[in-house]
């Protein structure tokens, strides 16, 4: 042995470097830990035994230290958030995966201030393993906090205006074309959209579908009114429609709580549906089976965003580096776009 390398070991960073992975990777080879690739796990110890790496027992404790927690975090203030059925479902699928494992899950809402602090403290104390965000507005500053923190994160929908390097999506432009598609398919021209927060990447890819399958059909969009995925915000953006656009024959709204709160409004007003106004909602939603009428809607896999999400989490933890995903979606047709025998 040279007289160098007495002076000096390696450092995992070499180590990782000279085996050509991360120094996450890195580490979870020399810590015996599962889910990482049979040429990785090869690479790394060859490139220990080259070096002749010789572990720092201090920083190998610290790093095997796990919180035994990930976190749900939502951007909202509201505690009622996770009430709706829509976040429910992913937490029914997080759930699900984490059953098979050690690891609780942490949920968090943070739009306010003090909640945006709560999550800061939650990330740089490394109360949790990783982290999974969801409901983010434009510039939203929890990307950047879990950016900065450096832990494991994982984003249900891509937070707009950022790029991210792990995320689990919808095809949200695509289920919001079909919806549209299927209203003119109806020979129904004059129609209307509920659009969803337009600071959000969903909203504008379901405003962005909906205009698309106009354009492609030449038509023009009848009417716009804006919402924010609640029922009463579908009542009152279906109130506006209708005193602006009295001709309108078909709505789609961007979720199925504001396209409940258009039946509500297209009820009061006397019109019938489908008969003078069909209407798609988007989510598939229990609320859309029990609506009057059954509400036509676009089914995303609520679930298995969340299932995937923590899929993708654990796999990030684990110092895997897997691809984002986005899910398809599909037409669910039911009567208030299908006129039946017994509606008037």
């Amino acid at each position: 042995m040279t007289d160098e390398s007495t002076r000096r070991r390696p450092t995992l960073d070499e180590v990782a470097e000279r085996a050509g992975v991360s120094r996450t990777a890195a580490s979870r080879v020399l810590n015996n830990a599962p889910h990482v690739s049979r040429d990785k796990r090869e690479a790394v110890q060859r490139a220990i035994r080259e070096m002749g790496y010789v572990p720092n027992p201090t920083a190998r404790a610290l790093a095997t230290q796990q919180a035994g927690a990930v976190a749900l975090i939502v951007a909202g203030d509201d505690p009622a958030v996770f009430a709706d059925p829509f976040f429910g479902q992913v937490v029914a699928g997080a759930t699900t995966v984490l059953e098979e494992t050690d690891l609780h899950l942490v949920l968090c809402l943070a739009t306010s201030a003090r909640g945006q602090q709560r999550v800061r403290q939650l990330l740089h104390t490394r109360a949790v393993d990783g982290v999974m965000l969801m409901a983010l507005r434009e510039d939203d500053p929890l990307t950047r906090l879990a950016q900065d923190a450096g832990i494991p994160a994982v984003f249900g929908g891509r937070p707009l205006g950022q790029d991210v390097p792990s995320f689990v999506d919808v095809d949200n432009a695509g289920g919001a074309r079909t919806a549209t598609e299927h209203l003119i398919s109806l020979g129904r021209t004059r129609i209307t959209m509920i659009a969803g927060p337009l600071d959000t990447h969903v909203g504008r890819d379901r405003h962005r579908g909906y205009r698309e399958a106009l354009t492609l059909a030449g038509l023009a969009p009848h009417g716009e009114e804006p919402g924010d995925f609640t029922e009463l915000s579908g009542i009152s953006a279906m109130d506006a429609l209708l005193a602006r656009h009295p001709d309108t024959d078909a709505v789609f709204a961007a979720n199925d709580n504001m396209a409940a709160g258009a039946l509500r409004a297209l009820r009061r007003a006397g019109r019938a549906v489908p008969r003078d106004v069909a209407v798609v909602g988007f989510d598939d939603l229990p609320v859309a089976e029990v609506s009057d009428p059954p509400l036509t809607t676009i089914h995303q896999p609520i679930q298995a965003l969340g299932r995937e999400m923590t899929r993708m989490l654990l796999a990030l933890v684990a110092g895997r580096d897997p691809s984002s995903l986005i899910l398809p979606t599909r037409l669910v047709q039911r009567e208030s776009t299908v006129q039946t025998g017994g509606q008037g």
